[in-house]
């Protein structure tokens, strides 16, 4: 398994442990917000990737 594969599967975990956390907060605002700001992020990404590539 290589470095990049490895920092891959932990940022993953990271990510899930993200939303495992905002669920168990309990407040469904969190859980909306984190999705919102994850959508954006993700839209973002895409744009800036087509601008510079």
């Amino acid at each position: 398994m290589t470095i990049s594969k490895t920092r891959e599967i932990l940022y993953q975990i990271a990510r899930l442990l993200g939303d495992v956390s905002a669920i168990t907060s309990g407040s469904p605002k969190k859980m909306a917000k984190r999705a919102g700001r994850r959508t954006a992020g993700k839209v973002t990404g895409r744009a800036m990737r087509k601008l510079f590539k």
